[in-house]
């Protein structure tokens, strides 16, 4: 495996690493300004709220249609491009979102308008984090892969961040009457420049080293997706289930929590928004820590002690966090973010080490990308709906710990793909 000059790739490597940041800023911010999105385009009521979250989940699926779009570019032109265009697209839709016209001005039409407009973002969005992540491994030394691809996922969880605590900021600077009016654009604008200043960026960064060696080698495969599918079908299905649980995870366990705080009563929107941006933090500092670790010891006794966590911690946690106690739900609140996080950092070494470089982006695309679409797209709006049919609050927690027990048997037989001591350079 070549090992890039680390003067010549390290800016490179900060700016794809970073530059994740804004795709989680933006899927992020739809759910933890959920409930406000839809009092402005789909009404009042709990019905409301199942159609926005229903929206995030149709606009999900076209994440895993632009991935295979987007993969075939990396693969077949670069990972370069690939990412300038991705964020090309995002920008201008994360733009037009924010001049939307509401329902109370237009009806009906502005929930279409903005189910349309996620569906371009969710197609854009396709390309990102797997071409980021293709990135950062290929242009890692072998040593550290596993803590230079979480920063993807730290960075990833920067945006959460800055989309919750925008988000907070808004709802508590301004009346409802305000916020509904016009405050609720000022996230959306924030998110548009923040995509801006990352394709000017990108746009500075070198190519992947693995893809300038298969450019030399002449190894580019002309049809990528057939020989993800027939030559690394196997690396498919391990990226799925590897991305199963990390998206729910993350989805249900982490971004889900202010609409479910809200739901159950046990928190105000702007409490449940303080709350998030804590739990933002925690992830933030466990991240890179679990991708170091699984330099140190390997990506499966990691990827299985978080199997273990995640089927066992997740159902008390939602039941405490439908308590009266605001410190309980904190308490709650971190420790599933602690959890996703650490799946988070050792998922994203973990699915791109599946594959070898020809064809790893359009790899990732059909096992990483479908399951983030099924896993983390539906399920916040599969969750709200059964809570409101069985009236059960741990019902998210069951959710979580039903994908780690049926994704555990993967990891306990997949083989170990972390960088043999010997082949690490000194």
């Amino acid at each position: 495996m070549h090992t890039p000059d680390p003067k010549l790739h390290r800016r490179s490597i900060v700016v794809a690493a970073l530059s994740t940041m804004v795709e989680w800023y933006d899927f992020t911010l739809y759910l933890y300004f959920s409930t406000v999105l839809a009092r402005v385009f789909f009404g009042a009521g709990a019905e409301a709220l199942v159609a926005a979250l229903g929206s995030f989940a149709v606009a999900y699926l076209m994440r895993p249609v632009g991935a295979l779009v987007f993969g075939h570019i990396g693969d077949r032109r670069g990972r370069r491009p690939m990412l300038l265009l991705s964020m090309s697209l995002m920008s201008a839709a994360m733009l037009a979102t924010a001049l939307l016209p509401t329902e109370a001005q237009i009806g009906p039409l502005a929930a279409w308008l903005l189910i349309l407009l996620r569906c371009v973002m969710g197609f854009s969005v396709g390309g990102e984090y797997t071409g980021v992540v293709a990135y950062l491994l290929e242009s890692a030394p072998s040593a550290r892969r596993g803590l230079v691809a979480s920063l993807a996922a730290a960075a990833s969880e920067i945006g959460a961040l800055l989309a919750v605590g925008v988000s907070a900021l808004t709802v508590s600077a301004m009346s409802n009457a305000d916020l509904e009016s016009w405050g609720w654009r000022i996230p959306f604008l924030v998110g548009a420049a923040l995509a801006g200043a990352v394709w000017l960026a990108r746009s500075t960064m070198n190519e992947s080293p693995d893809f300038e060696r298969q450019r030399a080698q002449g190894s580019i495969p002309r049809y990528p997706i057939l020989q993800a599918l027939v030559r690394q079908r196997s690396g498919v299905l391990r990226g799925f289930a590897i991305s199963a649980l990390g998206s729910i995870t993350y989805y249900v366990g982490i971004t889900y929590v202010p609409a479910f705080l809200i739901s159950a009563g046990s928190a105000t929107e702007a409490q449940s928004l303080w709350l998030s941006t804590l739990a933002a933090v925690a992830v933030i500092l466990v991240t890179p820590a679990v991708g170091l670790l699984s330099d140190r010891v390997g990506r499966k006794p990691v990827l299985l002690a978080l199997a273990g966590l995640s089927a066992l911690l997740p159902i008390l946690m939602f039941s405490l966090m439908a308590g009266e106690s605001l410190g309980r739900a904190l308490f709650a609140a971190v420790v599933l973010a602690l959890v996703a996080g650490g799946v988070s950092a050792v998922g994203a070494v973990a699915t791109a080490e599946q594959f070898t470089g020809e064809a790893r982006v359009s790899g990732l695309a059909l096992g990483a990308t479908i399951a983030t679409a099924i896993f983390g797209g539906l399920t916040p709006w599969l969750a709200q709906v059964l809570i409101e049919e069985t009236g059960r609050n741990e019902i998210p927690g069951l959710m979580i710990a039903i994908v780690a027990i049926c994704v555990a048997p993967v990891f306990l037989t997949m083989r170990e793909t972390r960088p043999k001591r010997a082949e690490a350079p000194k």
